[in-house]
């Protein structure tokens, strides 16, 4: 992995990154917990995601291919390329697509693996 950091920044490409199961599909994952607390940044092919919520971690999708359905509190709402949704800690949250959806996720702070809660 091609990383170049130095005082005050870090610089990854996308294709350095590694792409790991997850519970919400493939996520491929620059910016990670191990580079910073402070955030992280996933890009994530999901079809049938597990609904589940952080008590910590904020996130910030942004689709960037597909179209699907995100559950929010129990809320339907249809997402597709160009759509934002804000999730707040606690927000049970899936997302599903019968062709799968890509998908930035922008997490503050960034995501503990202990954080993650199934309902």
């Amino acid at each position: 992995m091609t990383t170049t950091t130095t005082s005050g920044y870090l610089i990854r490409r996308l294709q350095d990154a590694p792409t790991v199961p997850c519970p919400c599909g493939q996520s491929t994952r620059p910016l990670t917990l191990a580079d910073t607390p402070a955030c992280n940044l996933h890009v994530t092919f999901i079809k049938d995601s597990e609904r589940h919520y952080h008590r910590l971690c904020t996130e910030v999708y942004l689709i960037l291919e597909g179209s699907g359905r995100m559950e929010l509190n129990g809320d339907i709402v249809e997402v597709s390329p160009g759509t934002v949704v804000y999730i707040e800690p606690g927000t049970r949250h899936r997302l599903s697509s019968a062709e799968g959806v890509r998908t930035v996720v922008f997490g503050v702070p960034a995501l503990h693996p202990e954080d993650e809660y199934f309902d």
